[in-house]
């Protein structure tokens, strides 16, 4: 091992009683890149053994280029675990690359986790048509309370104020959220389309 090399060594150490038994740290001596690896803190992540060499270092600098000394945050999959992996390049006095410190952290545990609450997360729902059955029972659904809502009154005789409390009401509940609601409550108010539009944009303070 490089004697440069050795003053990385407790920093391999605190950086995997830092962040646990799911962080590993190698420490890389590239003068004999086959044989590079001259010190592991905790290898119970990918399993990386002294003596060995480079793996995955080397591909994740040419994926992301090295314009600083260091690559950070590439995922690889190793022994069915999601690994996700950044390296430090260590240099000499003069600046030459002499090896480097790399972490790896097992994000297993932490992808289940997501992936566990992402369950109780809305989802995005299928659209439904209204020939769909589903769907045709919301319409039915949402035609019954516009029923509702104006049963026991005269519709003809509801003055201007009357019938945009009455258009207030259904946009609260969601009435106009259904495809094709504007036509059928014009039909039960005895107005056009454009009428029931221009008390949708007064209630909803848009004139």
């Amino acid at each position: 091992m490089n004697p440069k090399l050795k003053a990385y060594i407790p920093m391999a150490d605190m950086l995997a009683d830092t962040f646990g038994e799911e962080c590993e740290v190698v420490l890389h001596d590239i003068a004999d890149p086959e044989h590079s690896v001259v010190y592991v803190a905790n290898g119970t992540v990918t399993g990386r053994k002294i003596g060995q060499g480079f793996e995955h270092f080397v591909k994740t600098a040419i994926t992301q280029g090295v314009e600083m000394d260091y690559v950070a945050n590439d995922f690889f999959q190793k022994n069915g675990k999601l690994v996700r992996t950044s390296s430090s390049l260590i240099r000499d006095d003069a600046g030459k690359l002499i090896g480097a410190l790399c972490i790896n952290l097992d994000m297993t545990h932490i992808q289940k986790q997501a992936a566990y609450l992402q369950n109780f997360l809305p989802k995005p729902k299928p659209m439904t048509t209204h020939s769909d059955g589903k769907g045709k029972r919301v319409e039915e659904m949402v035609l019954a309370l516009v029923d509702n809502i104006l049963a026991g009154c005269d519709v003809t005789a509801l003055s201007r104020d009357e019938r945009i409390e009455k258009i207030r009401f259904m946009d609260s509940r969601g009435i106009f959220q259904m495809k094709g609601s504007i036509d059928q409550v014009a039909e039960r108010l005895g107005i056009n389309r454009v009428t029931v539009y221009s008390y949708l944009d007064e209630v909803r303070g848009k004139r």
